[in-house]
């Protein structure tokens, strides 16, 4: 029981460096190991002016954009009774565009729906089954206008004449 409450010693194991892994200090850290290849720096020495002189370009064109906002912020300023209201107003005018081009789009598509949905449930389209049904209603309301001319014939005829059969 003495022996469980004694702290037991803890065990170190030290690993020696491998001579591969020897701290090399200085420049050697720094440099690659492998040099580049010919067409690695011909690609930089390529790619070096490009680079600056699009960040020329940028930065000319930042500082025009500074002064540009220097020169007409005034302008801003003194014309915004008359600008808040119209970018307001073309703000609403592209707002309402873009509304109805997508309420149109989307009646279309479902117009477009409805028509699948149809022609998959009736196996035809829906012209072809406009054109079925009309002819049907045809055929029926000329049987019926016949059946109906029959019997208004067999009213008229005087009770003692013979009909016919």
């Amino acid at each position: 029981m003495a022996d469980r409450d004694r702290p037991q010693p803890h065990q170190v194991q030290v690993h020696p460096q491998q001579p591969h892994h020897k701290y090399e200090g200085g420049m050697k850290q720094l440099l690659p190991s492998k040099t580049p290849s010919t067409t690695q720096v011909l690609a930089v020495i390529t790619l070096l002016p490009v680079t600056g002189t699009l960040i020329a370009l940028a930065g000319l064109t930042l500082i025009g954009t500074l002064i540009g906002l220097t020169v007409a912020f005034p302008l801003f300023v003194i014309f915004s009774p008359v600008l808040v209201p119209a970018a307001i107003l073309v703000a609403g005018a592209v707002t309402a565009l873009l509304t109805s081009g997508a309420f149109g789009l989307t009646g279309l598509s479902s117009l477009s729906w409805v028509f699948n949905s149809f022609r998959q449930a009736t196996g035809q389209g829906p012209i072809d089954y406009a054109k079925r049904r009309l002819q049907e209603a045809s055929a029926q309301v000329g049987e019926k206008t016949k059946q109906t001319g029959e019997m208004i014939k067999s009213k008229a005829q005087p009770e003692g004449a013979p009909g016919r059969a």
